[in-house]
């Protein structure tokens, strides 16, 4: 087995759901995450970030506003999962609740130390 990570962005358009509405999404959430950790695709465990951030670019090392430039690109949490293949993994990734709210879930495989 392989590791993803899979990066979570935002939905909802910048709107703030309701506290009904954000105990759901919890719940949802640990279903979700319960079933990974049943299957044995579940990695290392994500945390959600804070909505700002610091970027910095370039040689001269400068720091910007934000590592965003839209609400809806903001890196709303992370977490690693289990796969076969980047396939296995994006099937995983459907299952998300984050695709409820509008979000979106980036797929990446983290590649393995090479040892010269």
């Amino acid at each position: 087995m392989k590791e993803y990570m899979l990066f979570f962005r935002f939905g909802l358009d910048g709107l703030t759901p309701s506290p009904e509405q954000m105990q759901q999404g919890m719940v949802k959430w640990k279903t979700w995450l319960d079933k990974l950790a049943k299957d044995g695709n579940l990695g290392a465990t994500g945390q959600r970030l804070a909505p700002a951030g610091t970027t910095l670019r370039g040689k001269e090392k400068r720091v910007v506003d934000g590592p965003f430039a839209e609400g809806k690109e903001i890196l709303g949490g992370y977490m690693t999962v289990k796969a076969r293949d980047m396939n296995g993994a994006v099937e995983i990734a459907k299952g998300c609740p984050i695709f409820d709210t509008g979000g979106s879930a980036e797929v990446r495989e983290i590649m393995a130390n090479q040892t010269n």
